[in-house]
């Protein structure tokens, strides 16, 4: 990300309809961009999923180790809506009984800033200058192997997907 570039605002709707409307995708300074409302809060991050390009727009929210999380509805891959942390649950081989649990991955996926003026609503785009993976999908390389999985038939890219779930 430029990190020169000054933050803007962009307005993507009034409040009510997006809250109708659940989830709607924009494109602002060239990323594509998920809008979610749940459980009274407005959400937004990079469309695509970091993992294999697959889009989010569908995947199910669910709440996972007290955080609400998206789930890719691809591959599964669990991305935390406030601060795009990829989770996924594993056990300790060395513990006498291994008990599943629930691990963070790091930051994967860009989320952006939902602002909220007299009932408009406004998307930040991040200018965080440490690249995050999602980025990937956001880049002229990473949409050209998007645009080509969709030619081949391909409906959803999965260009990463030999690497870990």
């Amino acid at each position: 990300m430029d990190e020169k570039k000054p933050s803007r605002m962009y307005f993507i709707g009034k409040k009510e309809d997006l809250i109708q409307a659940k989830r709607t995708t924009v494109t602002l300074d060239g990323r594509d961009i998920l809008l979610m409302y749940h459980q009274r809060t407005f959400y937004a991050m990079d469309l695509q999923c970091y993992h294999a390009g697959s889009t989010l727009e569908t995947g199910d929210i669910e709440e996972i180790n007290s955080k609400l999380c998206i789930v890719c509805p691809k591959h599964k891959y669990k991305i935390t809506l406030a601060e795009g942390e990829g989770l996924y649950k594993a056990t300790n081989p060395t513990e006498k009984v291994p008990t599943p649990r629930w691990y963070s991955k790091g930051i994967k996926q860009r989320v952006h800033k939902v602002t909220e003026v007299d009932e408009d609503i406004f998307v930040t785009v991040s200018t965080c200058p440490v690249w995050i993976e999602s980025d990937y999908y956001q880049s002229e390389k990473g949409r050209a192997e998007l645009k080509k999985a969709q030619e081949s038939g391909d409906t959803e890219a999965d260009v990463n997907a030999d690497e870990d779930v």
